[in-house]
């Protein structure tokens, strides 16, 4: 019986000291801890923060990019005298102005050329920004009476 009590009582020691070291996390675990978190935290932080600042950008840009696209494609034919026009649309400045252009062609079949240059400005983050789109567009005839 001596034996018995005497492993019970060896027994209890080591469960003693067992749960003397896995009561809970010393100080030092809980700082290592919260420093990991916080690195953590602030990298996804800045990951997230840029990523909407990059949806916000794509946006206005989607934007200006409609505009300079559908401020072309109205123009489908320049009077003789050319094109000069400007204006906005919510917080995006437009400019189309033509241009005679040169083709080389001599014939009297070919029609007269004209470069048509459209320019949209806007600003992003205090930062002005353009897109321009040029391209060639034939000259009008004279309006036939009735048409």
């Amino acid at each position: 019986m001596t034996a018995i009590l005497r492993h019970s009582r060896k027994s209890r020691a080591r469960g003693a000291k067992a749960r003397a070291f896995s009561r809970g996390f010393s100080l030092l675990e809980l700082l290592v801890a919260f420093a990991i978190m916080a690195i953590s935290l602030g990298v996804l932080y800045r990951a997230t923060g840029s990523s909407v600042r990059s949806v916000g950008d794509l946006d206005v840009r989607q934007q200006a990019s409609s505009v300079l696209e559908s401020t072309l494609n109205r123009v489908d034919g320049v009077p003789a005298s050319g094109m000069s026009e400007s204006g906005s649309v919510g917080n995006i400045q437009w400019q189309l102005q033509t241009r005679s252009y040169e083709s080389g062609m001599n014939s009297p079949q070919a029609p007269k050329l004209h470069e048509v240059l459209v320019t949209v400005s806007w600003y992003e983050r205090g930062e002005s920004k353009e897109l321009s789109l040029t391209t060639l567009r034939p000259q009008r005839g004279p309006r036939k009476p009735g048409a």
